[in-house]
């Protein structure tokens, strides 16, 4: 069994390099490097303020707000969101999501599908000086 404590992740922060809101930190609690055979899964903190930065991933995401108030937009339509909310993103339809609340926000995103994603966001982040994020790298 493959079982995972969302209390107990490590998670990594993310900044971005020309716009410091699009700020997070993450980790893949599932990726195919885990054991998973047909899905994938993203978790990841937002503090008051700060949005993860508009981005595209190659699988179909299922994202539930946990914790938190936040305004998801997905292929430019935006929406506001709370703890226990979930919003479906389309295999790459840009999407975002920033924190309106007071408090942080928890989000816990599943890819259908694919036990590797590529996400490719429209601004790099540090420390990776990178846009992209591919899951099969990771180990």
């Amino acid at each position: 069994m493959i079982a995972v404590n969302l209390k107990e992740l490590e998670l990594n922060e993310f900044v971005g390099i020309s716009d410091s809101s699009q700020h997070c930190k993450a980790t893949f609690p599932l990726i195919g490097a885990h054991g998973s055979q047909d899905l994938a899964t993203v978790y990841f903190e937002l503090e008051p303020g700060d949005q993860l930065g508009r981005h595209t991933d190659s699988a179909e995401e299922l994202l539930f707000i946990i914790e938190g108030d936040v305004e998801v937009e997905v292929g430019g339509e935006i929406k506001g969101a709370s703890s226990r909310s979930i919003a479906l993103v389309p295999t790459m339809v840009p999407h975002n999501i920033r924190n309106t609340g007071t408090s942080k926000a928890k989000v816990m995103g599943f890819f259908g599908g694919a036990n590797n994603i590529v996400a490719t966001f429209e601004q790099a982040m540090s420390p990776t000086n990178t846009n992209v994020v591919d899951t099969s790298l990771m180990g």
